[in-house]
């Protein structure tokens, strides 16, 4: 393809879009159902008894590329691991660019062939998709949003509200690292240790999970608002309390110290390949080995447990702090590091 930038033609319905489509998206994940070229993706049903998990998000994180990772990595584990937290075997994905004229064609296919190889990682097939163009100066390079179909096994039956008090919560390994990664990278800040993006398709190690521990209450990715914020939310939705051994959660040393040096608290950091998971108590030692035999979990822990909520009060999560003290864990308020996926 001679084009060496995206051009508001790529997004016309015309020859420049079928070239860019052609050459650039079919070339990196052409699956047969995306070949046929047809505005809907036609597939194959589901067994009988199972049901559907579908999620979509949208990704505009600046920069677009950055240690660990891309956009297009960041987009493909981002809806596969929200439809995997349903206990879902992800399936299949769609795709849509809104592109800014102008956009380098090697960075777009070099996001492509991202999300490609996370896709054969994850086992998941990209069939459907769209493109924009806007005009210079009315975008940021690039914006991402896919969609994820998931078939649910009979008997599976995840969420928030299932868990009960006594319950153990487990977190799949070290956090912070997605979150400081972006705000170093956009803002030029240097660290003596080495620090990346966890972006990584997590639905291998939920079904592991799964099958170790079948009374696996929910899953939950703690992305923005970090554990914090997803914890407060299953407190909410089962009504009960949650504490949490601050000496437990795994977290690097370069990124505790990076947090502490920019004033972040970092169970509120974002974390895009980290997954948050309440077990039946009797199963929580089955569920940790799981993750730990995984490669996205080998830092796993059990980090606290479930109890009643006081009804006086309602629910709430508590940080036992490496001093012995209890504080109250918030839920992040606004924004602390805008734009992280």
């Amino acid at each position: 393809m001679a084009d060496d930038k995206v051009m508001l033609g790529h997004g016309s319905g015309g020859s420049m879009m079928k070239r860019i489509i052609d050459e650039v998206f079919f070339e990196a994940y052409g699956s047969d159902e995306l070949l046929r070229g047809d505005d809907a993706a036609v597939l194959p049903a589901l067994r009988p008894g199972e049901r559907v998990a579908y999620s979509t998000d949208s990704f505009v994180v600046t920069p677009h590329f950055f240690p660990g990772g891309d956009i297009g990595r960041l987009a493909l584990c981002g809806t596969v691991n929200d439809v995997a937290t349903s206990g879902a075997r992800p399936l299949y994905l769609s795709c849509a660019f809104i592109l800014e004229e102008g956009f380098p064609m090697d960075d777009l296919r070099r996001i492509c062939a991202s999300m490609a190889e996370c896709a054969k990682e994850a086992g998941v097939r990209m069939v459907t998709g769209d493109t924009k163009v806007v005009n210079r100066g009315h975008g940021d390079g690039i914006y991402i949003n896919t969609s994820g179909i998931g078939a649910v096994p009979t008997g599976v039956d995840l969420g928030g509200a299932q868990i009960r008090p006594g319950d153990a919560v487990l977190v799949s390994g070290t956090l912070g690292d997605h979150g400081i990664t972006i705000m170093s990278c956009r803002e030029g800040l240097n660290f003596s240790a080495d620090i990346e993006s966890d972006a990584a398709p997590l639905n291998h190690l939920i079904a592991d999970v799964l099958a170790a521990a079948p009374h696996t209450r929910c899953f939950r990715d703690p992305t923005r608002g970090g554990l914090a914020s997803t914890l407060n939310e299953l407190a909410a939705q089962s009504n009960t309390d949650i504490t949490v051994d601050e000496q437990a959660v795994p977290v690097r040393d370069a990124v505790l110290g990076a947090c502490e040096m920019l004033g972040y608290d970092v169970l509120q950091v974002a974390n895009e390949g980290k997954m948050v998971c309440v077990v039946a108590p009797d199963e929580a030692e089955a569920a940790l080995a799981a993750m730990q035999a995984s490669p996205y979990g080998r830092d796993a822990a059990i980090i606290g447990t479930v109890a009643e909520a006081d009804a006086t009060r309602g629910p709430k999560v508590f940080l036992r702090t490496a001093f012995g003290s209890t504080r109250i864990l918030d839920m992040l308020v606004g924004e602390q590091l805008p734009r992280i996926c």
